[in-house]
């Protein structure tokens, strides 16, 4: 679902098959005066019980940071869809910028 449009640069939610939210993807396509950017996130989620206390502690001193993982399960039209998607916003984006610079 498209969320945004500023010519430039489109946004959309990718929502996961399962319905949780915390699994959607926010895709960003970006053009500039020099490339296309695509930018996929998402807000990840610890599960900070599943480890010690002490485990997450001992890894953000020695890392950083602590790993998260995040997936979107999609059925086979909804792939098809997300891939169709993707090659427009580029196309367009790629597009507006080209018609702003012309």
């Amino acid at each position: 679902m498209q969320t945004n449009d500023w010519g430039d640069s489109k946004v959309y939610r990718v929502a996961c098959n399962c319905g949780d939210e915390s699994h959607n993807h926010n895709v960003w396509v970006e053009a500039d005066e020099h490339d296309i950017v695509v930018t996929i996130y998402t807000t990840g989620k610890t599960n900070f019980w599943s480890k010690t206390r002490w485990y997450h502690i001992w890894t953000l001193l020695t890392k950083g940071y602590v790993d998260t993982e995040s997936s979107v399960h999609m059925t086979k039209q909804q792939a098809l869809n997300y891939a169709t998607v993707l090659n427009s916003a580029v196309k367009d984006v790629e597009d507006f910028r080209n018609n702003k610079n012309a």
